[in-house]
């Protein structure tokens, strides 16, 4: 049904990669060793199927790579047939009938991306942080969430009923009428101020004094790319392609790749879409595949290692881009670079695509502008040494944070240590500013840093003129930046960023910095916080 069903949306080409997984389940060696081992060993069938499997997977791992592969499709017929040995039901977030709050221990990547935004009024974890794909992912789709709780759904039955303050992190359980009542008032305060914001969507995001600040959208899905524009977004400055592979039975071919970036492209009709190549790995897609995973994903085989690794997915998506490209103002942009020679190495790949698609006879940009994602701490502090090698820089403070400060985004326990606050954070973030000024390069910052007005008020101060941020968040942005003047930001910079201050910061993790940069928005912004 499965193969069937694949190959109606995919073709049987892509559908053909079940005929395994039908082979195997057939197979009658296979089917005699099950049954043995529940008769001689009294054991029961679940654990007879996930030993005889597991055995076949370590057979696979000695075999040629082309068939090693093949382990990934032995643990996907495992999990499906334990799922109905024991029951256990298959249910999507996204096929919701009725209002929900959604508590968990934790979503996958997958999870995530398949949250439906018209039955999720909130989501909590257990685990996670800030800058964990679930919270990014709910945060695009505008979903109240807390993560990072550490025992929420030991405290919450079914039919509770709950507040989840996303602005505040706050989640109450069993509230009595007068909270109830406190935070209805509240939530209609936060949509009269985000009516009134919505007035500034055809206005220019300008400073008092003149000063032109490009907003751009950070996207997860192609659907977003709608919100971006209804929120008076310029165009797309990160688009977050892994959605094609999370939550999928098959991997996407090249026309998948090419219809959702021409749908984002279409849709920003002229405006500018930087398409991030593939961030798989770390805690999206690999992990929950492979036969032995990682033990520090976070610091393995992800992102442009993976792509590197995996040249044909690689050359697949750089083909679908090339392609779309022709279709409007197109950029493309590596993550997770940390030397020269990947830049180089990336780009040498990138021409012998386009090589190979104008042999076939097809059309393609020769001056699609390539830039690179500085979240590694190395290219930051010598970022002089890449401005040769490509058209633009975008910071991505959710992985330069953890990689500076040895904290990971996705961990609770070490939530309170992750801040883009830190003085050693902004110091990497200025460096690579002042690189840019001196070299004219456009830089630009697309981590969740951007999306706070806090943190927006300082970056303005200390240089930038290009924000990309979550679609919900552009409008109280823009509110920001029309409310200020370059002067005042650069004022509020200089404070945050003398020895004094950096000096407290270092003591208190940037507690007092964040305060003082709360105060400043308040001044302008008083529904701010």
């Amino acid at each position: 049904e499965l193969r069937d069903r694949t190959s109606d949306r995919l073709g049987a080409e892509t559908a053909a990669i079940f005929d395994f997984h039908l082979a195997l389940l057939g197979d009658r060696a296979l089917l005699e060793k099950i049954r043995q081992l529940i008769r001689e060993r009294k054991v029961t069938a679940e654990f007879a199927v996930a030993s005889v499997l597991r055995g076949y997977a370590k057979e696979f791992l000695r075999m040629p790579e082309y068939l090693a592969d093949r382990v990934k499709d032995v643990y996907d017929i495992e999990r499906r047939i334990l799922r109905v040995l024991i029951g256990q039901s298959h249910e999507s977030l996204s096929n919701l009938t009725e209002d929900v709050v959604v508590l968990a221990h934790d979503l996958t990547p997958s999870q995530a991306a398949n949250l439906g935004r018209q039955h999720i009024r909130g989501l909590a974890t257990d685990v996670g942080g800030r800058t964990s794909h679930t919270a990014i992912v709910a945060r695009a789709l505008g979903i109240p969430a807390v993560v990072g709780l550490n025992d929420v759904t030991t405290a919450v039955d079914a039919g509770d009923t709950v507040i989840i303050d996303g602005n505040h992190g706050v989640v109450i359980i069993d509230p009595d009428e007068a909270t109830v009542a406190e935070h209805r008032q509240a939530a209609e305060r936060i949509i009269e101020f985000e009516h009134t914001l919505d007035r500034l969507r055809d206005l220019p995001a300008v400073t008092l004094d003149g000063h032109e600040i490009t907003l751009l959208g950070n996207i997860e899905f192609p659907s977003e790319a709608a919100t971006v524009i209804d929120k008076g977004g310029q165009g797309i400055g990160l688009y977050r392609t892994e959605f094609l592979y999370l939550g999928q039975e098959v991997k996407p071919t090249e026309e998948d790749h090419y219809q959702a970036y021409r749908q984002v492209i279409e849709m920003m009709a002229g405006r500018p879409v930087v398409i991030r190549t593939l961030d798989l790995g770390a805690d999206k897609y690999t992990q929950e595949r492979a036969a032995a995973p990682e033990r520090n994903p976070f610091l393995g085989c992800r992102s442009i290692r993976f792509c590197f690794r995996h040249l044909h997915l690689f050359k697949t998506q750089l083909r679908a881009i090339l392609r779309a490209s022709l279709e409007g103002d197109v950029s493309i942009m590596f993550p997770l670079i940390s030397s020269v020679m990947e830049v180089r190495h990336a780009k040498m790949i990138l021409r012998d695509v386009q090589e190979d698609l104008e042999e076939e006879g097809l059309e393609v940009r020769s001056d699609v502008p390539v830039g690179i994602m500085v979240e590694v701490p190395s290219v930051a502090l010598m970022c002089d040494q890449f401005v040769k090698e490509v058209d633009f820089f975008s910071i991505g403070t959710n992985d330069l944070i953890q990689y500076t400060l040895a904290v990971d985004r996705g961990n609770e326990r070490v939530a309170p240590l992750f801040t883009a606050a830190h003085p050693a954070v902004l110091r990497l973030i200025k460096e690579v500013i002042r690189a840019g000024q001196r070299h004219n390069l456009p830089v630009s910052l697309c981590g969740e840093m951007a999306s706070q007005p806090e943190y927006a008020l300082l970056l303005i101060g200390m240089g930038l003129r290009t924000l990309s941020v979550a679609p919900p968040a552009i409008p109280q942005i823009k509110k920001l930046v029309r409310s200020i003047t370059i002067q005042q930001a650069r004022k509020v910079a200089t404070t945050v960023m003398g020895s004094e201050s950096e000096q407290v910061a270092g003591h208190d993790n940037g507690m007092q910095i964040v305060s003082f940069l709360r105060s400043e928005v308040r001044r302008v912004i008083p529904e701010a916080f």
